[in-house]
């Protein structure tokens, strides 16, 4: 495939990441699609990961790399030279957002608990170093969290969608950046009619 085909692919590829995102980390702000107050929310919300990260971040490589595919000034080397630059500041957003909701589905949701009913990491206070003694693997201890609802199962589906759509977009600013290299060296295959 040529340099300029793939560019284009992987532009495109990453604005609808970028979207779902987004609106994953908005939904992590309505805890069973209720308002909470912001003291009754998991830090790692607040981290912006998906808006910031995965998402608006992502815009301006997406963009960039899209066109570094096209005829004229950016279809050129030069433009595969400046669309490694953007794939790694692109990189750098998606392994945020991978790292933040990694940290947010080991720490677990804050809630209103059974035990003391107070706002606290229920799971992540009382978590061991053993892998099988880990919340996700015992849906039966969810029930600790009585408030907000279902809010370990939110965070769960949420944090793992950040997670899987993070490191998709790594993966994608990755090939990426290995594609700009073929085509700052070999050039994007372009012919004199602008056709890739």
């Amino acid at each position: 495939m040529c340099t300029g085909k793939c560019a284009k692919c992987i532009g495109v590829s990453l604005i609808p990441l970028a979207i779902l995102s987004i609106i994953a980390n908005i939904l992590l702000f309505f805890p069973n699609g209720q308002v909470w107050s912001p003291d009754q929310l998991s830090d790692k919300v607040w981290y912006f990961e998906g808006i910031v990260g995965a998402g608006l971040l992502m815009f301006i490589p997406s963009c960039f790399i899209k066109s570094a595919g096209k005829d004229g000034c950016c279809g050129n080397r030069c433009g595969m030279l400046c669309s490694i630059l953007f794939s790694g500041i692109g990189f750098v957003g998606a392994l945020y957002c991978f790292a933040i909701s990694i940290t947010g589905m080991v720490e677990g949701p804050k809630c209103n608990n059974s035990i003391d009913n107070k706002w606290t990491y229920p799971f992540f206070l009382n978590s061991t170093r053993n892998i099988t003694d880990v919340y996700l693997f015992h849906q039966d201890w969810w029930s600790i969290c009585f408030e907000p609802p279902n809010v370990v199962l939110w965070n769960i589906v949420l944090f793992s969608m950040l997670i899987i759509f993070g490191g998709i977009e790594m993966i994608l600013c990755a090939i990426q950046i290995i594609n700009g290299l073929f085509g700052t060296l070999c050039g994007t295959c372009m012919s004199d009619d602008g056709v890739v």
